[in-house]
């Protein structure tokens, strides 16, 4: 079985919008469905289902029957595979950082023994 790469576009799009982030945090526990979802916020049942569509789509929630009721819960594969990539932008942009220091570093320390010399 091959599985396809997960769209990190889909997935950063979903993440952008902070109210797919509080839907997200909120479906880490698995209790609400999209009603008592809906509840939180001030906009339209079917605004909140458009945002889990979202979500959905992105890879990062599940729906899952229980009884009437459709439960939001967060795909923590999703999750790991955002964290995973965020890790990794984290280390690239820290080494450039580090890069950037020991680079002024160098020039300021340049700039020093210039100045020394009479």
């Amino acid at each position: 079985m091959h599985l396809a790469p997960p769209d990190f576009d889909r997935m950063f799009h979903a993440l952008a919008d902070a109210t797919r982030r509080d839907i997200l945090r909120r479906s880490v526990d698995g209790r609400e469905g999209i009603s008592e979802l809906a509840a939180h916020y001030p906009m339209s049942f079917a605004a909140v289902q458009k945002h889990v569509a979202v979500l959905e789509d992105a890879g990062l929630i599940t729906k899952q029957r229980d009884g009437r009721r459709k439960v939001i819960r967060a795909d923590r594969e999703g999750l790991r595979i955002v964290r995973r990539l965020l890790q990794r932008y984290e280390s690239m942009w820290r080494d450039r950082v580090d890069r950037m220091t020991a680079v002024l570093a160098d020039e300021s320390s340049d700039v020093t023994h210039e100045g020394d010399q009479p």
